[in-house]
């Protein structure tokens, strides 16, 4: 049976228009996150939280340092909740505004927690990856390295850092982030280990590229499944550090506060009647580390190649 030249033209254009459109693996990761409603949930209210962290405090006439002396020396149920004198959560043993105070308690542990991730995972990704590229001698004393950094109790040294020089948040950002760089550069080494033995690293090496750019261009991006879904999991694992911190009082100090401050401010008055000075701290701590779990567990889920 002969086909027009016409005949063949039409049935050309037609399979040109239908070209099948491709997914890269970002695009099939947040289709799966998104499938997950937990982790949206979770995502939400995380975004609902932060904006009420940075945005409440200009919704209420009370700072988190000024004391309302009309509430101190009085009972107890003066420091509770009310809506009439503008203490929404109540106020603290000194007379402080509790909900201006959890506000800011509430920024200074998400920042800890993302300032000192970005300091752990930058530090880690390069650190990992030089080590499990060059492999041989190099990654074997930069491993050495790590395992005796590893058997320090880091704990001791941050304290005796706050002791030497003053319990300031800036301190507190970069010593937590220092000392929790060495699980992810495991996790990257152990990546690049197998990623460096694939057709386009070695192409690369044939081609002439630089160690570096093969680094920074080939290796990383390949890790970015894996580091996010660390990155995830090590940000609520570096808050509840900072909170058990400040919950021994060497942490963050006065007037500034953070979950871990509020929380053991709270415990020591709860035998008082006051337990509203507990419960809202604890709350937002709760709920905040759940949404970062639950965030996590999307993205392994998402990033599992497994599960594509």
């Amino acid at each position: 049976m002969l086909v027009s030249k016409k005949k063949v033209a039409q049935i050309v254009e037609n399979a040109d228009q239908q070209v099948i459109q491709g997914r890269s693996q970002w695009q099939d990761a947040m289709t799966r996150f998104k499938a997950n409603k937990a982790s949206l949930a979770s995502v939400f209210i995380l975004f609902l939280m932060v904006a009420v962290a940075f945005l409440g405090p200009y919704l209420n006439e009370w700072d988190y340092e000024t004391i309302d002396w009309a509430l101190t020396g009085n009972a107890a149920e003066m420091g509770a909740p009310s809506i009439a004198n503008g203490h929404y959560f109540g106020s603290d043993d000194l007379g402080r505004d509790l909900y201006s105070r959890v506000m800011q308690g509430t920024q200074i542990s998400l920042m800890v927690g993302l300032i000192g991730t970005i300091v752990a995972v930058v530090v880690g990704v390069l650190y990992g990856a030089v080590s499990g590229y060059f492999g041989g001698r190099i990654d074997n004393l930069m491993m050495r390295f790590v395992d005796i950094l590893m058997s320090i109790p880091y704990m001791f040294i941050l304290i005796i850092l706050f002791v030497m020089f003053g319990r300031s948040v800036y301190l507190l950002f970069i010593g937590l982030g220092l000392f929790s760089w060495m699980d992810m550069a495991r996790i990257v080494r152990g990546q690049t280990l197998t990623l460096k033995h694939k057709e386009f690293i070695e192409a690369a090496v044939a081609a002439g590229v630089s160690d570096f750019t093969i680094i920074v261009r080939h290796i990383v991006p390949n890790l970015i499944g894996i580091v996010v879904v660390y990155t995830s999991l090590m940000i609520p694992n570096l808050i509840l550090l900072e909170s058990f911190i400040s919950f021994l009082g060497l942490g963050i100090q006065e007037p500034l506060t953070s979950w871990g401050a509020l929380i053991s401010d709270g415990a020591k008055t709860i035998q008082y009647g006051t337990l509203w000075q507990l419960l809202f701290p604890l709350g937002f701590f709760v709920t905040g580390l759940f949404c970062f779990f639950f965030i996590g567990d999307g993205l392994r889920d998402a990033f599992d190649p497994k599960d594509r």
